[in-house]
């Protein structure tokens, strides 16, 4: 059995948590980063990663997505919760800028990057690895970044374009390849791009995959990232999972 690790799930937003953890490890899946999205999410994030040591490892952060339903005070909170837990985790994220119409209706570039901003500042300040959401804003959520100084950065989810993927790979970053690259072209282009030594797996479940069969995501379905790599980058599922695996354990120092 090849293993694995998931490097990007919502694990709070599991309706059955634990018979999906132990699917996963029975398929072979030896560690998974839980990433919050907002202060209640980062809340059973860190709950959840105490009680499975060993397997679940946290990352907290605050998504693009939620800013639209906070208040200032409210992200104070949440960015004074990620670092009194900063020694903790292994990771700040879920963070980025998202630039679909619908996300900057209720938070427009400028708040979105202004979170993000002190979300990185944070990062360096703490040398904790980051796991970005770029939707749409490829260019400006890698200028962000590095400008910010970061040394490690995963471009989670990756589909922009080749011109951007060329500057995350010689900046020394990493995306990550999920259950998508059995069939949306955009991001099988990137992972073809991409180097082995630059590449992570990951499910960010629970997300609906699939045209014609739809599914809702869980870590499990990280081994449909693995195959869907291998064939794509022509090579054997134990060399995916081998070079993936170390990747992911010298990203995250686990």
């Amino acid at each position: 059995m090849v293993q694995v690790i998931d490097t990007h799930a919502h694990l709070d937003e599991l309706e059955n948590l634990e018979p999906a953890l132990i699917k996963a490890t029975e398929a072979g899946v030896v560690a998974i980063i839980a990433v919050g999205s907002n202060h209640d999410s980062n809340q059973r994030t860190i709950r959840i990663a105490n009680g499975h040591p060993g397997l679940v490892y946290p990352a907290l952060g605050l998504h693009p997505w939620e800013l639209g339903n906070m208040k200032s005070n409210e992200i104070d909170v949440t960015l004074k919760f990620i670092e009194g837990k900063i020694s903790q985790i292994v990771a700040i994220g879920e963070i980025g800028l998202d630039y679909d119409k619908r996300a900057i209706k209720v938070a427009s570039k400028e708040l979105q990057k202004d979170i993000l901003k002190r979300m990185l500042s944070l990062a360096r300040q703490y040398a904790k690895p980051i796991s970005i959401h770029s939707r749409y804003a490829w260019r400006d959520t890698f200028d962000m970044v590095k400008e910010a100084g970061l040394e490690k950065v995963a471009f989670h989810w990756f589909t922009g374009f080749s011109s951007v993927l060329k500057d995350i790979l010689e900046s020394g970053y990493l995306i990550s390849a999920t259950p998508a690259a059995e069939y949306h072209e955009e991001h099988r282009r990137a992972i073809k791009e991409t180097p082995l030594d630059k590449l992570l797996l990951e499910t960010d479940c629970p997300v609906i995959y699939g045209r014609e069969n739809k599914y809702r995501s869980q870590p499990a379905d990280v081994v449909r990232s693995l195959r869907a790599s291998a064939a794509l980058k022509g090579t054997d599922e134990f060399t995916i999972g081998r070079q993936t695996t170390l990747n992911a354990g010298q990203f995250f120092g686990l």
